[in-house]
């Protein structure tokens, strides 16, 4: 595979963490930058908890719990448990290795610092190479419309464990704030050649960065290749609440669901091998197709992915 210049890989969670990791293992640091999502940030016990960041900074930093994906592998739980004897709410867990990271976040955003620069400065600490950036400085949020009433995306996802049927998404504060200056200047590099959207919950996690002041069109007049790669395989979600979401949003529970989705924005969709057959009615919203194995069991296969994602985009471009 022949070297090409900068990529941006826009982001969410679990699944997009592990393809972020398998672009880090190919291409050198500087090459790199991971937007992402911060729709799910939210105030927790007094602290400002970013979930979709850390799961990136703690996955890229080898630190994460392997078998859940997220927070710290070898992780205790004495601060819950001290707090769940007084009284405290304990519904979202914060682990006691973890809290340094909300604990340190909260104290530099309250000094002025920005999301951007703090998130920069702890990858780096953890000795992080690639770039990781929040999508914006300034508060945009999740918010789930649902047969139960309006529920921040915390407590749908996590209080609630995505029982509430969703009726609508609202992304608030969207129209308002703008990407992040680190994250505009990523796009607006000469040197770009590329943007993949990584494998997560188009919805939930990526569409609050399409939201974010102009990003959507500003991806849109890009003259490098966008790639996104599905999520979605043989009709069933890799992770998480995408499936239930999709059938709630009257959607079919398809990798081509997910591509028009895109349909306007990407110019390649990756798909699953299991869902070649699929190809046809993707190439008719306008997009090229690829297949490869895109479920991510390991190290290897996730930098198999992020090699397959490469080198279809390179395709494009040729």
């Amino acid at each position: 595979m022949t070297l090409k210049p900068k990529i941006v890989a826009l982001c969410g969670g679990v699944g997009g963490a592990k393809l972020a990791l398998g672009l880090s293992r190919i291409l050198p640091p500087e090459h790199l930058t991971i937007i992402v999502n911060t729709g799910d940030d939210f105030t927790h016990l007094g602290l400002h908890v970013s979930p979709d960041i850390d799961t990136v900074v703690y996955t890229l930093a080898g630190l994460s719990n392997q078998e859940q994906g997220w927070g710290l592998e070898g992780e205790t739980w004495h601060f819950m448990q001290s707090l769940e004897r007084i009284g405290g709410e304990t519904w979202f867990r914060l682990g006691d290795a973890d809290l340094a990271m909300h604990v340190e976040r909260t104290r530099r955003l309250a000094a002025g610092e920005t999301l951007t620069a703090i998130t920069q400065d702890l990858a780096a600490r953890l000795g992080i190479g690639p770039v990781i950036l929040p999508m914006s400085d300034a508060s945009v949020r999740t918010i789930l419309h649902t047969d139960e009433g309006i529920l921040p995306f915390q407590d749908y996802f996590v209080r609630r464990r995505t029982e509430p049927s969703v009726e609508r998404i609202e992304i608030a504060g969207a129209a308002e704030a703008a990407p992040a200056p680190a994250v505009q200047a990523a796009l607006d590099d000469p040197a770009l050649g590329l943007v993949i959207i990584c494998p997560s919950n188009p919805w939930l996690s990526v569409l609050p960065i399409l939201e974010t002041g102009d990003m959507r069109a500003r991806l849109a007049a890009l003259r490098c290749p966008v790639v996104a790669v599905t999520p979605v395989i043989a009709g069933a979600a890799v992770k998480g609440p995408t499936a239930r979401l999709m059938a709630q949003l009257g959607l079919e529970v398809s990798a081509v669901s997910v591509a028009r989705f895109y349909a306007g924005l990407a110019d390649g969709f990756l798909l699953d091998e299991q869902d070649r057959d699929l190809a046809r009615e993707i190439v008719a919203l306008g997009m090229a197709v690829a297949t490869a194995p895109t479920l991510m069991t390991d190290l290897e296969s996730r930098v198999a992915l992020a090699r397959a994602a490469l080198e279809f985009a390179w395709g494009l471009d040729s």
